[in-house]
């Protein structure tokens, strides 16, 4: 059962650094834990106070979905998508990392 967490886990992380990759980051910031969140900030252009959101029980839960979800909008995916993002990471940021979804930008 920890073989398959571990590839999960590796599928994961492969996603969001090429996530980070295609948006103009840094890749190896999506396997730096807390820096990552600064980097999703930063693409979802959300002030750097969020950041304490993540820290909070329950309220992270729902800080993470509207991060996955203005991450999605950045690669004009749908909201659902970005809930996949942001629940499902291990399927859902392979499939945007490796995908054709190319980098737009903030929305304004």
């Amino acid at each position: 059962m920890s073989f398959i967490w571990l590839i999960l886990a590796i599928a994961a992380l492969a996603g969001w650094w090429q996530i980070f990759t295609k948006a103009g980051q840094p890749g190896w910031a999506a396997i730096v834990p807390i820096y990552n969140i600064i980097i999703m900030l930063r693409i979802t252009q959300k002030p750097l106070w969020w950041l304490i959101l993540f820290f909070i029980p329950f309220v992270n839960l729902v800080a993470i979905i509207l991060v996955g979800i203005e991450v999605a909008k950045r690669f004009e995916k749908s909201a659902a998508f970005g809930v996949g993002l942001a629940l499902l990471s291990f399927i859902f940021a392979p499939m945007l990392g490796f995908g054709d979804a190319s980098y737009h930008g903030p929305t304004a």
